[in-house]
C-alpha cells in the first residue's frame, strides 16, 4: 500500500522505520512543526522530520491538519492508509476520510484502558501489573475507535516509564506492520471497543509528578517511575525543589516524609513503609547518590513536603 506516516517524538521513529523495512511504499511522513529546545532555544525539528530527512522522504509539517494546502497535498499524494504513531494533533473526520482505509493508530495501552496522551506513565502510576500497544481505527472520538489487535506486556518491578514504553515501541511496531499487511490483504478487520474497563490517560503535569509522601510505598514507588524520565518525580526540602528518581520500598518504618540519613543509604517515610532513595538531583545540579547528596544536609527534623 501507499502509505503517509504521520509522528512527532523518538518513540515514533521505531514505528516509522518498521513501516519503512516492509512491503509498504512510504510516500511521506506528517509530523509538528519544528519547536524549539535546547539550551540555544533554537526551532529543532522533531525525530520523526529528522529521520525522514535522512532517508529522502517527503516531510509535511501543517500547523493544523485541517490547513487547506496540507489537506490538498494529502489527496494528491493518494494514500491507501496513513499510519500515526503519536503525532500529536486531533485530525478532522474529513481528512480521516482521505486514505481509502483510513488513519490506523498505534496506541500505547490495552484500549479501552488508559485512552489519552500519556497511557504509559498512568499504566504504571495506576498500579497495573500488565498493559501493552493496541492498534485502531482513528476516529473523531479520543481513542475510541476499533480495534485491529493488541500486543501485551508484563510491567516489571522495576519499570520505569522509560523502559516500558521502550518495549511498547518495538513491539507495538511489529504489530502496526502486520495490521498494515492484514488491511492490504482485506484478512483483518477492526472489533468495536468495549465499553467496560474504559479510563483516562492525561497528559501528566509538574503537580502529578510531585511526590506525595503521606501515600502507601507502594503509590510512591508507581509515581516516581511513573514520572521517569520525563517530567521527573520532584519533592520539596525546605525551599529546595529535589528531582527523585526510582526509590526501593523497605521494611523500615518513618514518618511521611522524614529523611533518616545512615551510613551509605537514606530513607525516607511513607504512610506505610519507608522506602529508600536511588539518586536525586537538586535544582540547578547534576543528578547524584542520595547518600553523597545528603552529607551536605543539616537541620534536624529533616523533612520532605
Amino acid at each position: 500500500m501507499r502509505v503517509v506516516f504521520a509522528g512527532t517524538p523518538e518513540v515514533a521513529v521505531v514505528s516509522l522505520e518498521a513501516v519503512l523495512s516492509s512491503r509498504h511504499e512510504v510516500v511521506a511522513v506528517v509530523t509538528r512543526p519544528d519547536a524549539v529546545a535546547g539550551r540555544g532555544r533554537r526551532l529543532t525539528p522533531s525525530p520523526v522530520s529528522r529521520a525522514a530527512s535522512e532517508r529522502g522522504i517527503p516531510v509535511l509539517t501543517p500547523t493544523k491538519p485541517s490547513d487547506p494546502e496540507f489537506v490538498q497535498t494529502l489527496r494528491e499524494l493518494q494514500p491507501d492508509c496513513c499510519p500515526v504513531v503519536a503525532y500529536g494533533a486531533l485530525i478532522p473526520q474529513p481528512v480521516l476520510d482521505i486514505p481509502a482505509h483510513g488513519w490506523v493508530n498505534l496506541h500505547f495501552s490495552l484500549l479501552p484502558a488508559w485512552r489519552g496522551a500519556a497511557p504509559v506513565q498512568r499504566a504504571i502510576m495506576g498500579g497495573d501489573d500488565v498493559t501493552g500497544a493496541a492498534v485502531f481505527q482513528l476516529e473523531a472520538g479520543m481513542d475510541t475507535g476499533p480495534v485491529f489487535g493488541v500486543v501485551t506486556e508484563t510491567i516489571g518491578p522495576s519499570d520505569t516509564a522509560g523502559d516500558l514504553l521502550g518495549r511498547l515501541a518495538e513491539s507495538g511496531a511489529h504489530l502496526l506492520v502486520k495490521v498494515l499487511d492484514g488491511i492490504e490483504e482485506g484478512s483483518l478487520h477492526a472489533v468495536p471497543q468495549s465499553t467496560d474497563g474504559v479510563s483516562l490517560a492525561p497528559k501528566i503535569t509538574v503537580e502529578d509528578a510531585r511526590v506525595r509522601w503521606d501515600e502507601p510505598a507502594f503509590a510512591v514507588d508507581r509515581r516516581i517511575r511513573g514520572c521517569t524520565p520525563n517530567p521527573g518525580a520532584w519533592t520539596m526540602l525546605g525551599d529546595l525543589k529535589v528531582k527523585v528518581q526510582p526509590v526501593r520500598v523497605s521494611e523500615e518504618r518513618l514518618d511521611p516524609g522524614v529523611l533518616r540519613v545512615e551510613r551509605g543509604r537514606v530513607l525516607v517515610g511513607t504512610l506505610t513503609t519507608a522506602v529508600e532513595l536511588g539518586s536525586v538531583q537538586p535544582a540547578g545540579k547534576k543528578a547524584m547518590a542520595a547518600a553523597d547528596w545528603a552529607r551536605g544536609l543539616h537541620g534536624d527534623p529533616l523533612v520532605f513536603v
